[in-house]
């Protein structure tokens, strides 16, 4: 592939993460990717099969972006280990306050397609999410932290449930609360 396809592919790939996080992946037509990116409905297609290929790109592409900042973010975590959980949920908390957050894409993604088990963007969701979940497992584990898999996955979803509380509430105290549930968790 040419450098000028490989950096159009890109666009069109960008652009539409931006679309499918702000307005949702069935209120997006492939006509207002192609305009917003700045190319015709025909290089879309010649780029990508179908809106659900692109979906699948999308993820693919945004899954390793995402791993990536959470790995750099990470280095900069306290080796304490509530000092770490304060700080795993005060950030969210940060993030959260950004202008237009709209929570986390990937389960915004599966919750819109609920109706649709079999769709492979819910495949690549379950890949994303079971990698976090192995990233803080290790990262409790390197902490001296027992079950690390087990309490790993027992804050999985207390961030889960923070993050859309924070969505509705938009009010840092549920970080805090998260915070504070997390500590105890990870102590019993």
């Amino acid at each position: 592939m040419s450098r000028s396809a490989e950096q159009t592919r890109r666009r069109i790939l960008e652009t539409a993460y931006e679309l499918f996080y702000r307005r949702g992946f069935t209120r997006v037509a492939v006509n207002d990717i192609a305009e917003r990116a700045g190319i015709t409905k025909r290089t879309l297609y010649y780029h990508f099969d179908s809106k659900d290929e692109l979906l699948r790109a999308v993820l693919d592409f945004h899954h390793d972006l995402a791993l990536e900042r959470i790995r750099r973010w990470s280095t900069r975590l306290p080796t304490n280990l509530d000092a770490m959980l304060d700080a795993l949920f005060s950030d969210l908390a940060s993030w959260a306050a950004r202008p237009r957050w709209a929570g986390a894409g990937f389960t915004r993604l599966v919750m819109e397609l609920a109706d649709l088990p079999g769709h492979p963007a819910r495949a690549i969701a379950r890949r994303h999410k079971a990698a976090i979940e192995n990233w803080l497992a290790g990262e409790l584990a390197s902490r001296g932290t027992p079950d690390a898999t087990e309490k790993a996955r027992q804050l999985v979803l207390l961030l889960e449930g923070c993050i859309s509380l924070l969505l509705i509430h938009g009010s840092k105290k549920y970080a805090d609360a998260a915070a504070t549930a997390a500590r105890r968790l990870v102590a019993s």
